[in-house]
């Protein structure tokens, strides 16, 4: 077996099962579900009608490339988005089976053996598939704390020059899992500034894209930030999105990757061997999804609901705000004298709704574990589901306050 296997750590939601292992919560309480970042709005139901309509496909091999048609709609959607000119649907874009096996395989295509062991750049707290990813390749990820102090950001400028030396993949995330955090234009410049001086590739991870709170300010993404700043070859950049969070189908698995057509090129090679071809009926669905925009609209319509609600209640107990995007709220647990697991396990013991202590998300460094002062909290159920959840944590985090008195 190959022996990078036993570097792998239990994926987060192991860990939850182990720490919840004995507990009993209350009969009488409906467990709520806050702990996974799994879509639970309905999925619209023209991309099911388009789905079941093209069932035939299923007697034919997909291509690894996609459907003309499904790039070209994928093509057409990113210069809609970012405001941008629409990127060839042949070279720059490449339809994969969800952002997440896609941002596994990156690391396999493109991390190179040396002399020297390579490195995999990484935020912290971040999603486990970077580190998976790099370790399965033979590099050794490194990992870049994001913490209160620095607003959730990365500081490029601190990692030394031998990292440097070394790096052959970055991995970033915006908006960010777990912190919500969006990239400005200046983050983007530094990296690709470093990038043009080492030579590694950006991964930018950006499935949380269409999830925001202002229609008139979508959050910034890369390929958009690369035009702005004069790239208009997207050298050394690929974005990863999916139709998981924006359309609400996590069972579809369908997304793709763009930019850069010279990495593309040999990505769509590496995968020819990888088969993880998207099956044609789901192609076809998929078009349709990202053709359409008014179910989009509407799913975040929903999300302003559920943070305009949840996070004042949330807020008067924990420390924590609406986030740049995304669908999670990244709450300190310090004020109330547990650490993460602590409080995630009492939390569901007593009431009955599970979160996700934000060690399980993060790695520890010299500077000590970036995620253990926190939880975070998904608010993908319904608005009365996750406002009752609230309540819920609200009333545990009271409950606390008093047996500290």
């Amino acid at each position: 077996m190959n022996p990078h296997l036993d570097l792998l750590q239990s994926y987060p939601f192991e860990k939850l099962r182990d720490l919840y292992a004995g507990n009993m919560p209350p009969a009488g309480l409906k467990e709520i579900k806050l702990h996974i970042g799994e879509p639970q709005h309905p999925t619209p139901q023209f991309i099911k009608d388009v789905l079941t309509a093209k069932l035939a496909g299923l007697a034919n091999y997909p291509t690894t490339n996609g459907s003309d048609e499904l790039r070209q709609a994928i093509a057409d959607w990113i210069g809609r988005r970012y405001g941008i000119p629409v990127p060839d649907a042949v070279t720059q874009v490449l339809p994969v089976t969800g952002s997440r096996e896609a941002l596994f395989a990156i690391a396999q295509a493109v991390v190179a053996p040396g002399p020297r062991q390579p490195v995999v750049l990484s935020p912290n707290p971040f999603y486990q598939i970077y580190e998976g990813a790099a370790l399965l390749a033979g590099a050794r990820p490194v990992f870049l704390n994001q913490t209160p102090d620095h607003d959730f950001r990365i500081d490029w400028s601190a990692i030394p020059e031998d990292i440097w030396q070394d790096c052959q993949l970055v991995y970033v995330c915006s908006p960010g899992n777990p912190t919500g955090k969006v990239m400005r234009l200046a983050d983007w410049k530094l990296l690709f500034d470093l990038s043009d001086r080492y030579g590694f590739v950006i991964a930018a991870d950006e499935c949380y894209s269409e999830i925001y709170f202002d229609e008139n300010q979508p959050p910034l993404g890369g390929l958009e930030a690369a035009r702005m700043l004069g790239r208009d070859d997207y050298r050394n950049l690929i974005m990863f999105s999916s139709l998981s969070k924006r359309s609400n189908v996590p069972g579809l698995r369908s997304g793709f990757v763009a930019g850069d057509a010279a990495v593309l090129k040999k990505f769509w090679l590496y995968r020819t061997y990888q088969g993880c071809a998207m099956a044609p009926p789901v192609q076809a669905a998929s078009a349709a999804a990202w053709r359409d925009e008014a179910h989009v609209q509407e799913n975040r319509r929903l999300y302003v609901e559920k943070f305009a609600t949840v996070t004042p209640i949330v807020a008067a107990h924990l420390d924590t705000t609406i986030p740049d995007a995304s669908f999670y709220l990244w709450a300190s647990v310090t004020s109330t004298g547990l650490s993460d697991t602590e409080f995630a396990r009492a939390l569901h013991r007593q009431y009955n709704v599970t979160v996700l202590p934000g060690s399980f998300l993060a790695r520890p460094t010299a500077q000590g574990n970036p995620g253990g002062d926190f939880i975070r909290i998904a608010l993908v159920a319904g608005v009365e589901e996750c406002t009752e959840a609230a309540r819920r944590i609200a009333a545990f985090c009271q409950s606390l306050q008093l047996t500290l008195k």
